[in-house]
């Protein structure tokens, strides 16, 4: 017979089991927890070994990459003669430009203006027949208006397309003969060529060099040449890559216990070979390129000493070390198979030339002729006094001018044997992204140089379908030129600016008597030097685009002209940013001149219905920008908006009146009755830029001048 258990032992023993199942639980986690943790160290110590490998093996690709890198680069060196010769040769007629024009394209103005349809006029409404009379009347009269309207638009139309169609022809007329100027020059070249003129024979020569593609990035390419006319002989000193083509390194391993990376040097006697190997190479491609390119029977012989610029370990001082040096007939070179032979047994053995024993420790050789000893027409980096710019004869100029582009890694050749403002120079930039064919014309002038060269040398562009155009003078350039050129695919160099770049690459150039060729030798960009009476051969240019604070008489005149009946006040702002100096600083009707008189109104010239004269340089200091806008007349036109305000322009003249360029503005808008025209705002070095405006105010003359700083009472 059983017995029950007492109501407290069974709450104990209830307890009991209770915290013996909480214990188990927790047993249950603690090792849940315990296997989770394990599994996670498992996982991290498989992740941390997975990126050691591949960090590894990350690093080992970066060795190998390199090493290919620098075995691609012995293999360009050893292939250089072989890629050379399998271009094409050098010919002239490449140069020329078909006489071909862009066709007239006259865009909207070719669509006649739409005449009001009579149809969409019908009277509406009108319970009475005076009603519907008088509806028929304001039908007829608004129909009457549209179609003046239309017929006033369409006569504008007409007119437009006519000017459009005169500038066009003008344009194509002009680039048809700029078309056949060029390849006459060219004609010029060939027969001046064919009769061994030693200036011909350096140009054609040199730029058949520098039109190779063979040679690898960071190879110098600079020349100094002569043409002995009665040995029919060209000279020339050609530099020569230095040492620091061949690598050093031979290959590249990853050391895993050092993480890092350990390059194994390339042996001595390995790095001499191949640099030897390389200098022959390109003894031998000059020469190539030089008689492939004689298609005139020009050359009978080459005499080609090959330089590097160098540390002299005789004296420690920088010089030219010659490293090879050959006497080839044309007879010796013309049955070598180039892509056959030994470069370095070629050059030494075949044509029985020099070619340094040690060129990585610059053991000269002995140099053959040199160009300086032919003593006509030598193309020359170095040496002598500085030469002067200004009295320069017109043809070394232009030689001097393509030298510095191929100075810079391009190819160039004059094509013109004068200084007439044709195309002077033909370049061709060989990088394949930002590279392309370029337009340069030279203009030697002691005057700033007008904005309408500017505006030829884009039309030559176009017309040539080059991809660039660069003026090059020894002046300077004024706002409406930067203005003009701001935007198109053009370069303007100034004088100052020119000396800077032909030094930069070891050429050598002045800017008159006694100048250094910094950029105050011969002022700032676009300030006018005076024209010595005695200089003939130096256009007279007298461009005041600039002036220079303190002058009498240097000033520009900005003229002012519209189209239609509407009346006008044009003012001017001397400001810093948006915000005129001070008040003073506004030039208007009531306060004709600021002070020092550096901005002042005047009657207009020319047909210019508003005119203000403006001293650039005069202008006060920290002045950056001079705003031009015009405003309704309320006392001529009351109540009248700019609606009427088109074919606007501002007029720069020289201080005799001429117009120099013109600078088209906005149109006005209906109920606008104040508009900024534009601002002249100053570069970083002292030229002035011209910005077209366009923004318009309903509130007059007050609210425009109020939002930059001046309050009209």
């Amino acid at each position: 017979m059983s017995r029950r258990s007492s109501g407290l032992v069974g709450v104990w023993a209830e307890a009991q089991r209770q915290q013996q199942r909480q214990r188990e639980a927790q047993q249950r986690a603690v090792v849940q927890q315990q296997r989770q943790q394990r599994a996670y160290e498992r996982d991290l110590a498989r992740m941390q070994r997975e990126q050691q490998a591949a960090y590894r093996q990350g690093r080992e690709a970066d060795a190998r990459l390199r090493t290919e890198e620098i075995e691609q680069q012995v293999a360009a060196l050893g292939g250089l003669l072989a890629a050379g010769c399998r271009a094409a040769p050098f010919r002239v007629a490449a140069l020329t430009r078909v006489e071909a024009v862009a066709p007239f394209e006259p865009g909207s103005l070719a669509q006649p203006v739409p005449m009001p349809d009579p149809a969409h006029y019908q009277a509406q409404g009108g319970w009475t027949s005076g009603r519907r009379a008088q509806a028929q009347q304001e039908a007829q009269a608004r129909y009457q208006h549209d179609w003046q309207a239309a017929q006033a638009a369409e006569a504008h139309r007409v007119r437009q397309l006519a000017e459009y169609r005169a500038q066009y022809e003008a344009w194509a007329a002009g680039q048809l003969a700029e078309v056949r100027t060029h390849n006459a020059g060219l004609a010029q070249l060939v027969d001046a060529l064919r009769a061994g003129e030693p200036g011909a024979a350096v140009d054609y020569f040199s730029a058949a060099l520098y039109a190779s593609g063979a040679w690898p990035e960071g190879f110098p390419r600079q020349v100094a040449a002569a043409f002995d006319r009665g040995a029919r002989q060209l000279v020339l000193d050609w530099e020569l890559p230095p040492i620091d083509v061949v690598p050093e390194v031979k290959s590249v391993r990853y050391v895993a216990s050092s993480d890092q990376e350990k390059e194994a040097a390339r042996p001595v006697t390995q790095r001499r070979a191949v640099y030897r190997d390389a200098l022959a190479q390109c003894v031998l491609l000059v020469l190539r390129d030089l008689f492939a390119a004689d298609e005139f029977g020009v050359l009978e012989s080459v005499v080609l000493n090959g330089f590097v610029d160098d540390v002299d370990p005789a004296t420690g001082q920088r010089a030219e070390i010659f490293l090879a040096a050959v006497s080839v007939p044309r007879a010796a070179f013309a049955p070598l198979n180039l892509g056959q032979v030994s470069a370095v047994d070629c050059l030494v053995e075949a044509l029985r030339g020099q070619l340094s024993a040690r060129p990585d420790q610059r053991a000269a050789v002995r140099p053959g002729r040199r160009p300086a000893d032919v003593g006509t027409g030598v193309v020359s980096h170095g040496g002598g006094d500085e030469p002067d710019l200004f009295t320069m004869d017109p043809i070394e100029f232009e030689g001097l001018v393509a030298e510095l582009f191929r100075a810079r890694g391009m190819q160039a050749l004059t094509t013109q044997r004068s200084n007439d403002g044709g195309v002077d120079v033909e370049a061709l930039d060989p990088d394949p992204i930002s590279g392309g064919r370029i337009i340069v014309q030279v203009k030697r002038y002691r005057n700033t140089v007008p904005p309408t060269a500017v505006r030829d040398l884009y039309g030559t562009v176009q017309g040539a379908g080059a991809n660039k155009g660069v003026l090059v003078t020894t002046s300077g350039f004024g706002p409406g030129s930067y203005g003009f050129a701001e935007g198109k695919p053009l370069t303007l160099v100034s004088g100052a600016e020119l000396v800077e770049l032909l030094h930069q690459h070891g050429l050598r150039g002045r800017l008159g008597e006694g100048a250094s060729g910094g950029p105050g030798a011969a002022g700032a960009a676009g300030v006018p030097t005076p024209r010595p009476a005695s200089d003939a051969t130096v256009p007279d240019m007298t461009v005041p685009d600039a002036v220079a604070p303190g002058r009498a008489g240097d000033f520009n005149l900005l003229g002012m002209v519209w189209a239609g009946s509407v009346a006008l006040d044009v003012c001017a702002l001397v400001c810093r940013g948006s915000r005129v100096l001070s008040e003073e600083q506004f030039v208007f009707f009531n306060n004709p001149a600021n002070p020092g008189s550096s901005v002042r109104m005047v009657p207009g010239v020319g047909g210019d219905r508003a005119a203000i004269r403006v001293a650039f340089d005069a202008l006060p200091e920290g002045a950056d920008r001079l705003v031009l806008v015009a405003a309704v007349d309320p006392e001529a036109a009351p109540g009248g908006d700019l609606a009427g305000f088109t074919s606007a322009a501002i007029c720069l003249r020289d201080a005799a009146g001429a117009e120099l360029d013109r600078l088209p503005v906005a149109d006005g808008r209906p109920g606008e009755t104040a508009l900024v025209l534009g601002s002249f705002r100053r570069r970083g070095g002292g030229d002035w830029d011209f910005v077209p405006g366009g923004k318009g105010y309903r509130g007059g003359l007050g609210e425009l001048v109020g939002e930059y700083g001046v309050v009209v009472a």
